[in-house]
């Protein structure tokens, strides 16, 4: 079977490394020269796909699929719901005599059917307007998923309006190629003709046991728990970020890097992070589009090796109160056709002017579109999430180092840059090898940080797919390169015009760059003088998305028409009403159907047992069998009250029919009553006896494994 788990000895992890992965290699040695150079050219150069090479690939891959024990294929495609879609078909075909044969034509490889308006369109497909379809991927690679071919497509409307994630990505990717391109032209670089987008995320999650999970209504619904008091220890001894890993999630990440080594994807770092039970997987860089769809398949094995081990992987943003939440730090990266990074500032980097003409674009993109970056990051959960000390805040900045920022801003003013020495750093033990410190720290507090030779996104929630993010990104930094290179292009002094851009840059945007705590209240008094926008919930950023210089951005680079922004919008609007309505539901029934029941039987024995003691003559001043059943009584008094308001909450955001006061009402009604709830839910389970809680409690969850 295919989807058994993939087992095979350190030694062979070359050999074995993309093994479920219809891969280059597997291209050269299966299909004909020209029709494999034909493809290249597709991927390579952006060359209209041919349909007689699609159906010599069709066949070559349809081959080495069945080798592989497939039977079926499957269109796999990212819509709008944040997670993969497929639909399988055999490759079975009939033949005469009653027979059967294997068959995948080019015609099926390129394009698929799938039902359009049963997903989420933001109004852009009617119920009765059914018809959608996905076309193939090239530019990332095939691969075997539970006994079928999945062939990494785009999905978009009858009308070829976009229904998903992947196509405005590529699109995107297109946007940058072409003005990045140009400007290394102008530097010198005659031999690029081609940037390419390249992230890695970063992913981190939780693991708890599954018996336990399975008893936890809010975690099987929502993901996260919306009841439960801080667990006496939680990560104040700060023992388990980078700690020895325990043997059962040793055994876990084993075998998941084995299933996300089969399928090509190159999982490299893994250690505890911060909260109890909470961990990280980082892979290595790759081009955007297909790190997109690795991460997918990531989050996805994830869970499907966790149920394996008898555990289960949470993936949403703050699963647990009082602890740190998970998130997924998008590093970025732009890389030409002929290798050079060009976000590595190289050994001096004040003479490295491509260097710097990229970082200053990054400036002017960031501070421009910031309210675009934080709507990429923008969900009910993540909510939870930013802020606080333990996630970027909702200001955006751009942390860059003393010394990047030192050499922009002597360029600015015209002053040289005078750079430090070297600077090595003893540890005092003679064993001990001497360091070379690097030319700036990191800054882990920033939402958007150069950390050596790329940009870490910090603010993405951890379920979220990254597609949106380096949609955006890539948008951004494409129109500020569209502008150096205009400009550029029109100097007769290149020098000077390099020199004016930087010095523009630094005198209209330099305020994004803050290289300090971002955590600290300071930062929040010093963000609002310098004009930074705080959009620090999601009903208050998204409207952004549909302002009209984001319309004009998204228009004039051909990312999204006008309607399918909008549709957008509605999608982001919609679903953080759903999600937070759907909590707020699973709150109102584990109140009614275990919290207030278990604190009736507590009432109950509490009270027979003080009325005992008093019918004894044990009971006095002080009595604490007395004052136990008060506060018993009192604290379900509570809970049933604030039950009680959270269900008029939820019927009074039945009368809203505009989707932004909607959420915005979720946000300022349903969201306080939910919180109400709680405190009080959580100090009644303090006293409740083990017995009577009625499910498991965070501490037993985060300390399960």
């Amino acid at each position: 079977m295919i989807d058994s788990p993939v087992s095979f000895p350190a030694s062979a992890l070359t050999e074995k490394f993309g093994c479920r992965v219809f891969g280059d290699d597997a291209m050269r040695a299966r299909l004909p020269k020209d029709i494999y150079k034909s493809l290249h050219r597709t991927v390579e150069d952006g060359r209209e796909l041919d349909i007689t090479v699609a159906s010599v690939v069709a066949n070559a891959m349809k081959d080495w699929a069945i080798e592989q024990g497939a039977t079926h294929f499957t269109h796999w495609f990212q819509p709008m719901t944040g997670i993969t879609a497929e639909k399988h078909d055999g490759f079975i075909s009939p033949a005469e005599g009653g027979r059967a044969i294997m068959e995948f034509s080019g015609k099926e490889l390129i394009r698929g059917e799938p039902d359009a308006s049963s997903f989420p369109s933001g109004g852009l497909r009617a119920t009765f307007e059914a018809r959608g379809y996905t076309a193939w991927d090239p530019s990332s690679y095939a691969f075997i998923k539970d006994d079928s071919l999945c062939i990494p497509t785009a999905f978009c409307s009858f009308s070829g309006e976009v229904l998903d994630k992947k196509t405005p990505l590529l699109r995107s990717m297109e946007a940058i190629s072409a003005p990045a391109a140009r400007i290394c032209r102008l530097f010198g670089y005659s031999d690029v003709t081609r940037v390419v987008p390249t992230a890695g995320a970063e992913q981190e999650y939780f693991l708890v046991d599954a018996e336990l999970f399975k008893k936890r209504p809010d975690l099987a619904l929502c993901g996260v728990t919306l009841f439960g008091a801080r667990p006496p220890k939680g990560q104040e001894t700060q023992d388990h970020y980078y700690g020895a890993i325990r043997p059962r999630v040793i055994e876990y990440m084993k075998e998941l890097n084995r299933e996300l080594w089969a399928l090509g994807i190159y999982a490299k770092t893994e250690h505890n992070e911060v909260a109890p039970a909470q961990h990280e997987l980082a892979p290595v860089f790759g081009t955007v589009n297909v790190a997109t769809d690795h991460n997918q398949l990531t989050m996805e094995m994830m869970k499907k090796v966790a149920e394996r081990h008898g555990m289960a992987c949470l993936l949403a943003e703050k699963p647990f109160a009082g602890v740190n939440g998970s998130g997924k730090h998008n590093n970025w990266s732009l890389m030409t056709n002929t290798g050079i990074n060009l976000f590595d500032p190289g050994p001096e980097p004040e003479s490295n002017k491509l260097f710097l003409i990229f970082v200053a674009a990054v400036l002017k993109a960031v501070d421009e579109y910031s309210d675009l970056l934080r709507i990429s990051a923008a969900t009910a959960g993540n909510d939870r999430r930013l802020g606080g000390g333990e996630a970027p805040p909702c200001v955006i900045s751009v942390f860059l180092g003393e010394q990047i920022t030192s050499i922009l801003e002597c360029l600015a003013s015209g002053r040289p840059y005078i750079g430090g020495a070297p600077v090595s750093v003893n540890q005092g033990a003679a064993v001990l090898p001497g360091l070379s410190r690097d030319t700036s720290d990191r800054n882990r507090t920033s939402p958007f940080a150069f950390t050596g030779n790329k940009f870490e996104f910090r603010m993405p929630g951890s379920s979220s797919s990254i597609a949106g993010p380096n949609t955006i990104l890539n948008t951004i930094v494409a129109d500020a390169l569209c502008s150096f290179a205009d400009r550029l292009e029109a100097s007769s002094d290149a020098e000077a015009e390099f020199t004016a851009i930087i010095r523009d840059v630094m005198n209209e945007h330099g305020r994004i760059i803050f290289n300090g705590n971002n955590y600290g209240r300071e930062w929040e008094d010093e963000a609002r003088r310098r004009g930074l926008p705080d959009l620090r919930s999601t009903p208050d950023a998204l409207p952004y998305l549909i302002a009209e210089k984001n319309v004009a951005l998204f228009a004039r680079h051909k990312i999204y028409n006008e309607r399918e922004l909008r549709s957008r919008y509605e999608i982001l609007v919609d679903n953080y009403v759903k999600v937070t309505s759907i909590e707020a539901l699973t709150m109102a029934d584990m109140a009614n159907q275990i919290i207030i029941p278990s604190a009736v039987r507590f009432v109950s024995e509490t009270c027979s047992a003080a009325s005992a003691r008093k019918a004894a003559g044990l009971s006095g001043e002080g009595d604490g069998t007395l004052n136990l059943a008060r506060r018993a009584v009192a604290l379900q008094d509570a809970v049933c009250e604030k039950t009680a308001a959270l269900e008029r909450a939820i019927q009074g955001a039945k009368i809203f029919s505009d989707p932004l006061e909607a959420a915005r009402y979720c946000r300022s009604g349903l969201l306080p009553a939910m919180e109400a709830l709680r405190a009080a839910a959580d100090e009644l389970e303090l006293i409740l006896p083990a017995a009577l809680r009625g499910m498991p409690t965070c501490a037993e969850l985060m300390y399960s494994i």
